[in-house]
């Protein structure tokens, strides 16, 4: 048996999760020094779609972990990738911190939705068919 509806909230997540990954290409461009006024609009915008999704998700799952003010901390922490250049090297440590700790909370909520989705698979008519006896 298949939830499209499980299906779909899988992939939302995983296309989210690439947003986490270019939120944190842009934190590495700081500490290299290396990013332009193109870079900074565009850092606004994987931001913008981070909150944006992240409202999407809560109103279809609870997820404990990360929460909501965990999330909003870290954007609020990384007002622009200027700012985020003038951290020290312990401000950006922290910042990666967080930012792992929310990457890996995700990660758990997926592979969590996915073990739902393999026991909604092997309640399907044709696995049972398929079992060993």
């Amino acid at each position: 048996m298949r939830d499209k509806k499980l299906d779909q909230l899988i992939q939302q997540l995983e296309t989210y999760l690439e947003c986490w990954k270019q939120f944190n290409r842009f934190i590495n461009l700081t500490r290299a020094r290396k990013f332009g006024p193109e870079d900074e609009q565009q850092f606004l915008e994987v931001k913008s779609v981070i909150v944006q999704e992240l409202e999407l998700i809560l109103a279809t799952i609870e997820a404990g972990t990360p929460t909501r003010e965990d999330i909003h901390q870290l954007i609020s922490s990384a007002p622009s990738l200027r700012y985020v250049g003038e951290l020290n090297e312990g401000g950006l440590r922290t910042l990666e911190n967080q930012w792992h700790k929310i990457y890996i909370g995700w990660h758990a909520v997926v592979g969590q939705l996915k073990v739902r989705q393999r026991q909604l698979a092997a309640k399907s008519p044709l696995a049972a068919l398929f079992r060993k006896k």
